[in-house]
């Protein structure tokens, strides 16, 4: 597909939940070596929480069911994450209000506001071992593609892999935030929980536009 309607982003919203849910332990195991543990039941309410909302919007307006999406997942999962990933589905979703139909266009302004509102309100930036790094390379990669008139396939797809890479670039870096940043050089050679997570949702988008939902 080259474009997603509103029942496809609900769709896509319904696969977030599920893929989070499936991953809900994992999470939760690689938060619980510097974290709280949290990551996983926070991601699966949070995720729950916009399904819940998106499952009963009415309008067309796919931005404002993403920005108001995110407000039901502040309040559903109100930890340092939740607000995170609420404040990014607010923000992106702001950016596209009045959208009915997302193109590779609308998907690159989604993503950069939604990384722009994480990095204004977590305080973070490139390379200090969080969400961002798997997130800031989606912007770039997705911006790219537009560039060169990629199909929104294939620039999920180059996404995706540009979230993995960025992922597994953390494995390199030091914590600077949260409780991991009390690790510092201990925190070196760990993949970081929050990319995980990011790069997790990058690749969710990607499979769902690529017709893989399963």
């Amino acid at each position: 597909m080259d474009s997603l309607k509103i029942d496809e982003v609900k769709g896509l919203v319904s696969l977030l939940k599920k893929r989070t849910l499936e991953n809900k332990d994992y999470l939760i195991e690689l938060d619980s070596v510097m974290g709280d543990s949290d990551l996983g039941l926070t991601m699966a309410a949070a995720f729950s929480a916009l399904d819940e909302f998106t499952a009963s919007w009415e309008d067309a307006d796919i931005g404002s069911m993403l920005m108001k999406g995110g407000m039901a997942m502040s309040k559903a999962a109100p930890s340092t994450m939740g607000t995170l990933m609420a404040t990014g589905f607010m923000r992106g979703g702001k950016a596209i209000k009045g959208t009915e139909v997302i193109a590779l266009p609308e998907l690159t302004e989604f993503w950069k506001a939604f990384v722009g509102g994480i990095m204004d309100r977590g305080k973070a930036k490139p390379g200090e071992k969080t969400i961002i790094d798997a997130l800031h390379p989606v912007v770039l990669s997705l911006e790219q593609s537009q560039y060169e008139g990629a199909s929104l396939v294939e620039a999920s797809s180059r996404a995706a892999e540009a979230a993995a890479e960025g992922l597994e670039a953390t494995k390199d870096m030091v914590a600077q935030h949260g409780r991991a940043a009390y690790y510092q050089e201990k925190s070196r050679e760990i993949q970081d929980p929050g990319a995980t997570m990011g790069s997790l949702m990058v690749k969710t988008f990607a499979d769902y536009i690529a017709g893989r939902s399963v």
